[in-house]
C-alpha cells in the first residue's frame, strides 16, 4: 500500500503554487472575443473533427487514434453531432471493441477509453468485455514491458494512455482492483520520472540525469523536458480525476500533482499563448507546438471548470492558449503546427504538419473552453 502524502513533494507543490504568476483578471482582446462564442467553438470542433475523420492515418487501435477519438467523444458531448457519434460507433464495430495486440502496453490499451465512453451511452456488453479481459490480463500476468524496462509504464506518455482506461473501467464495472492496479503502476512511473525541482516529467529514463549531473540537455544547458510528454501527463490527470471517486484515498495525490504541474506550466507558457517543444529552452524552438499546447489548454480549462485551479490565475493562460490554437487551424479544419511522432523536442514541423493526436488535443481543449463561464 502506497503512502500518498510525502512531505517533500507536497512542500514543493505549495512553494511552487505560491511562486506562480501574479493573479490577473482575464482580459480578452475585442478582436479575439469571437473565439469564445459557443457557436464558434462548436463549429470549430465539428470542422476539425470532420477534417480529421476524412484524413485517416494509422491503424484503428493505434495510440494516435486513441488520443484522437478521446477528443472526438468530447466534441460529440459538446455538439451532440450524430455524425461524430456514428463515427465513434463505426470505429468500435470495425475493431470488434478490441484493444491493440500488446496486452501490457499502455498504447494498445488507450483505445479502450473510447469503448468505455460509448458503453456508458449504449450499455452494450460487447463494448465492455474485451476491455475487461485485457485489464485482467494486465493485472495478473507479468508482460514484456515489465521484463524489459523494470516497470510497466516506463515512459510518461503512458500516463495518458493507461490510467484513464483502468480508472474508468473500475468505476463502470465496479471493480476496485483496477483502481489499485492503476495506482500501483502510476506511482512507479511517478517515482522514476518526476523531477521535483522542475515539477515536470522526464519522457523516459534516457532523459534522466545522474548524480554527477550528466545527462541529455538542451543548447542552453537545461535538462530536456518535452512539451507533449508533459501534456500527455496533464491530459491523463484530468481524465483520471474526472473519474476517480472523491473519497478514494489516492485522490489527494493526483490533485496535488495536477496543481503542481499546472503552476509550473503556466510559468513556461510563452507570450503567444503556446508552449515550445522543449519547455526549458524556448529560445531554441521559436515556434509554438499545437499538440502539447492543446493538452495543456485542455487540462488547465478542465481544472478551472472543476474548481481545482483558481480562475483569476489560470483563465488568462487558457484564453491565450485557445486563441493561439485556433491560429493553428486552417480554413478547412486541419490542425497544423503539430510535432511528428517522436520522444523528444523537435523542430521539423510547420503549419502543414498534422497528426491525429494533435486534432484530439484541440478537440479536448475546445470542449472544456466551451464550458468556461463567461
Amino acid at each position: 500500500m502506497f503512502r500518498f502524502f510525502r512531505p517533500t513533494w507536497l512542500l514543493g507543490s505549495l512553494l511552487l503554487a505560491a511562486a506562480c504568476i501574479p493573479t490577473a483578471r482575464a482580459q480578452v482582446a475585442p478582436a479575439d472575443a469571437a473565439y469564445f462564442k459557443p457557436k464558434r467553438i462548436k463549429g470549430q470542433l465539428l470542422k476539425a473533427a470532420q477534417w480529421q475523420l476524412a484524413h485517416p492515418r494509422h491503424g484503428a487501435t493505434d495510440w494516435t487514434n486513441a488520443a484522437f477519438y478521446s477528443g472526438v467523444f468530447a466534441a460529440y458531448q459538446a455538439t451532440h453531432s450524430r455524425l461524430l457519434l456514428d463515427s465513434l460507433l463505426a470505429l468500435g464495430e470495425r475493431t470488434h471493441w478490441q484493444p491493440g495486440r500488446r496486452f501490457d502496453h499502455a498504447d494498445d490499451l488507450a483505445i479502450c477509453q473510447t469503448y468505455l465512453n460509448l458503453y456508458r451511452l449504449k450499455k452494450d456488453r460487447r463494448m465492455l468485455e474485451p476491455t475487461l479481459a485485457a485489464a485482467e490480463k494486465l493485472r495478473t500476468t507479468p508482460g514484456p514491458e515489465l521484463a524489459g524496462h523494470g516497470l510497466t509504464w516506463w515512459w510518461c506518455d503512458a500516463l495518458f494512455m493507461g490510467p484513464p482506461v483502468l480508472v474508468k473501467l473500475a468505476v463502470i464495472a465496479r471493480q476496485p482492483q483496477y483502481l489499485a492496479l492503476s495506482d500501483t503502476l502510476y506511482q512507479q512511473t511517478y517515482r522514476h520520472l518526476f523531477n521535483h525541482q522542475e515539477h515536470l516529467f522526464a519522457r523516459d529514463a534516457s532523459y534522466l540525469w545522474n548524480a554527477q549531473g550528466e545527462g541529455k540537455k538542451e543548447s542552453n544547458g537545461q535538462r530536456v523536458f518535452w512539451s507533449r510528454g508533459n501534456g500527455w501527463v496533464m491530459g491523463g490527470l484530468a481524465q483520471v480525476l474526472q473519474e476517480l471517486p472523491t473519497t478514494h484515498p489516492s485522490r489527494p495525490f493526483y490533485v496535488s500533482l495536477f496543481q503542481e504541474m499546472s503552476a509550473r506550466l503556466v510559468q513556461l507558457q510563452q507570450p503567444d499563448g503556446l508552449w515550445r517543444s522543449s519547455l526549458l529552452d524556448p529560445g531554441a524552438y521559436p515556434g509554438g507546438e499545437a499538440s502539447g499546447s492543446g493538452f495543456d489548454c485542455y487540462a488547465l480549462a478542465w481544472g478551472i471548470n472543476q474548481g481545482l485551479l483558481p480562475r483569476d490565475t489560470y483563465l488568462p493562460a487558457v484564453q491565450k492558449a485557445w486563441v493561439a490554437l485556433n491560429h493553428c487551424v486552417s480554413a478547412d479544419g486541419r490542425v497544423g503546427w503539430v510535432q511528428p511522432i517522436g520522444a523528444d523536442p523537435r523542430h521539423d514541423f510547420s503549419a502543414d504538419s498534422w497528426e491525429v493526436y494533435g486534432t484530439g488535443a484541440y478537440l479536448l481543449a475546445g470542449s472544456e473552453v466551451l464550458k468556461l463561464k463567461r
